[in-house]
């Protein structure tokens, strides 16, 4: 045991740097936002609750859900919320408000790092590059 003080400061280090990001990101006490744009196209609600961030948090394991419900089972029933009946469609649905791909997809896919693959089967909308 002629080494433990070496090993005690390799693995003092080796607990420092792997920690690094956590006490950094605390340190600076900030979070992830992207500030959206107001409601599109006049519109004042949406399929699910957007105030809380229900939408932002939920939405891509709605369309998810949708996706396979439509597409794979062949089960096209509308969703009602709050009264209002809702198609299970990207592009009836959510395209027919954000019209605008880059400015309200993009925006936070691009900040948050993820690539959806919305886009290999629907057609951005006009006007949404």
């Amino acid at each position: 045991m002629y080494d433990a003080g070496k090993i005690v400061v390799g693995l003092a280090v080796l607990v420092g740097v792997t920690a690094f990001p956590v006490w950094y990101g605390l340190a600076r006490g900030t979070t992830y936002r992207v500030q959206l744009e107001a409601p599109p196209n006049g519109a004042t609600e949406c399929v699910l609750p957007v105030k809380d961030g229900t939408m932002r948090a939920e939405h891509m394991h709605m369309l998810d859900q949708w996706r396979n419900e439509v597409v794979r089972e062949g089960v096209r029933n509308k969703v009602v919320v709050s009264g209002r009946e809702w198609d299970k469609s990207l592009t009836k649905t959510c395209l027919g408000c954000h019209t605008n791909k880059a400015a309200f997809c993009d925006r936070c896919h691009d900040a948050a790092a993820v690539k959806p693959s919305c886009w290999d089967c629907h057609v951005v909308p006009e006007g949404g590059q």
